[in-house]
């Protein structure tokens, strides 16, 4: 679809880090625009236990390898001790509206039987994306039948009154090497009401051939429908981004050899490519993702043309 040209590791905590809870990784950069020359990134920081909490950095507009600023603080912390998040979490989503800057996370909860617990909370920011509040300490998409032990919302459209959202749900594991990775695969539902998300949702992708886990869905509005980027992983150890594309976001059909990118020789993108998300900068595309070991050295950005495919891809900052 897009040709893209990386331009390099943008966020490199073994240089930046402001602070105990951000040692290193910098797992699912996802993008918000501030204004015409800004962008914020917002991410999950490790600390020294490798447990995630959210903040930013904030990079130009025009020029998205020049860091501008880095939050001093999580902009919001784990949660309370036996509480869905109180391991650590990343972001799923950032969206505007009406009340407020809502972020949808992923929480995780480490349990004795298995790897760990991961579902999606709601947070709301007041004052422009610095500090975020719960709405409540309970997932806002818990468990529910085919999604026991993940329940992931990483991409969210607000299109009038209805929320549209794609998450990754996991309901078992993969044992390789005798070590359990979980099993996912991406679906869908709509509501009118983030407190009372129906539990009957659809299936929009699964894992096939030697994949076991397909997630980290980021959905965009194209004029002919709508383009998923997301992330797969097979049991031969590869981490890689695919490409899908939908005419009304439910039913999905692959074109991973559209991506338009590529491991680099060396350096920190390597070996694994992922977790992609997207933000439109004037005539151009930029692609903000993290590389080896799932983001551990930061994340980088690549750009691309936005030329007249399918008339360009919109919902895009």
């Amino acid at each position: 679809m897009f040709d893209w040209t990386k331009k390099g590791l943008v966020f490199d905590t073994a240089q930046r880090s402001v602070g105990g809870w951000m040692r290193h990784s910098a797992l699912t950069p996802t993008p918000y625009r501030i204004n015409d020359h800004l962008i914020r990134v917002y991410a999950g920081f490790r600390d020294d236990e490798g447990i995630s909490r959210i903040g930013y950095v904030d990079v130009r507009a025009d020029d998205p390898s020049s860091v501008v600023r880095v939050s001093l603080e999580p902009v919001i912390d784990i949660g309370r001790d036996g509480c869905f998040d109180d391991n650590g979490m990343i972001l799923g989503d950032i969206v505007d509206a009406p009340d407020g800057l809502y972020m949808f996370y992923v929480g995780f909860q480490r349990v004795a039987k298995a790897k760990f617990l991961a579902f999606t909370g709601l947070a709301v920011s007041r004052d422009g994306g610095e500090r975020f509040e719960r709405t409540q300490e309970t997932p806002i998409l818990d468990r529910a039948q085919g999604r026991s032990t993940i329940a992931a919302v990483h991409s969210v459209i607000r299109e009038g009154d209805r929320w549209r959202l794609w998450y990754a749900v996991g309901d078992d594991w993969e044992y390789i090497d005798g070590q359990p990775f979980p099993r996912y695969h991406i679906r869908y539902v709509e509501t009118n009401d983030l407190g009372a998300i129906p539990r009957e949702d659809q299936v929009c992708l699964q894992p096939h051939g030697s994949e076991y886990r397909i997630g980290r869905p980021r959905v965009y509005r194209m004029d002919a429908g709508y383009v998923m980027y997301f992330t797969r992983g097979n049991v031969t150890g590869e981490y890689f981004p695919g490409l899908a594309y939908s005419p009304d976001g439910i039913h999905w059909e692959r074109h991973d050899e559209a991506l338009g990118l590529s491991l680099s020789p060396s350096g920190w993108d390597s070996r694994v490519i992922c977790y992609p998300a997207l933000i439109r900068q004037r005539d151009k595309l930029l692609m903000f993702y993290n590389g080896n070991d799932m983001g551990i050295d930061g994340f980088g950005v690549a750009e691309a043309l936005q030329t007249q495919v399918d008339g360009g891809l919109h919902a895009c900052g």
